[in-house]
């Protein structure tokens, strides 16, 4: 498994970030996240995506992910796409419920008739590759 760096995730990338990309904004991601007390929840997001470096994910329903992010800003994020060639991401995530991230959430098309309550936005840290 080959481990890559993506911080920040340029908007021009070589092919393997720009792979990683790809595969980000077209599939559903799964999302890891633990209380401070280490209970691990599980959710999924259908759409996501890359901007300033930062993976942008909208809270639509996930009031667990967004309890845990609350309390311990650890993540990890699994994606892969239909060929089964994906990506394990580790990182911090900061929540938003108002400002740039928000607006950028609330206009990403997918979200028009979502309840878009708010902008979970991830540091990544490590990437490894899987699959």
């Amino acid at each position: 498994m080959a481990i890559t760096s993506i911080i920040p995730i340029p908007e021009k990338v070589d092919k393997g970030k720009q792979d990683l990309k790809k595969t980000i904004e077209e599939n559903p991601v799964a999302i890891s996240t633990a209380s401070k007390d280490g209970k691990p929840n599980i959710a999924v997001a259908a759409y996501v995506k890359i901007k300033d470096g930062r993976i942008v994910i909208t809270d639509n329903y996930m009031k667990k992910t967004i309890e845990n992010i609350k309390e311990n800003r650890k993540i990890s994020l699994a994606v892969w796409n239909k060929e089964w060639k994906g990506w394990k991401i580790e990182g911090e995530a900061d929540y938003f419920t108002e400002g740039d991230w928000m607006d950028f959430c609330k206009a990403i098309p997918e979200n028009k008739n979502e309840a878009c309550r708010g902008a979970l936005v991830v540091t990544p840290l490590d990437t490894r590759e899987i699959g």
